[in-house]
């Protein structure tokens, strides 16, 4: 596969996990965020992330256009396994009183961690604590 330079972060990637706050951050404009999520195919996302944006749909119509999005830009949405929940258990025995990790981000941490993919996000507070997990800090401009 070739690997694909995101230009706004400095890095080359190939495939990448995209966070929630990505997927957010493109939908609210953010042109350099776009642009990132342009830049890198296969596009793929937990399906904690899917969920999470689905979730904020206060009517039929917003609900068929966060769809709409995940459609369009063709994103895989990786299911869980009982190696990516036991991996983010841990991640919460770990850090939920240390550094006051929540279920979701753990979720998204252990399935980038599972799919030995980077993981992209502008919440770099929120996994930086995880050893070994690969992250690709974006920033918003």
């Amino acid at each position: 596969m070739i690997a694909l330079c995101a230009k706004r972060c400095g890095k080359f990637v190939s495939v990448v996990i995209f966070d929630t706050d990505i997927i957010i951050w493109a939908q609210r404009g953010k042109r350099s965020i776009a642009d990132f999520i342009n830049e890198n195919t296969p596009r793929k996302t937990s399906i904690i992330t899917y969920m999470e944006f689905i979730q904020f749909a206060q009517d039929k119509k917003q609900l068929a256009l966060c769809k709409n999005f995940f459609s369009t830009f063709e994103f895989e949405t990786l299911p869980l396994t009982a190696n990516i929940s036991h991996r983010a258990s841990t991640y919460i025995e770990r850090f939920s009183l240390s550094h006051g990790m929540e279920i979701n981000d753990a979720l998204i941490a252990a399935t980038a961690f599972e799919h030995g993919l980077p993981l992209a996000t502008t919440n770099y507070k929120d996994y930086q604590m995880i050893e070994g997990l690969n992250l690709l800090k974006l920033k918003v401009s």
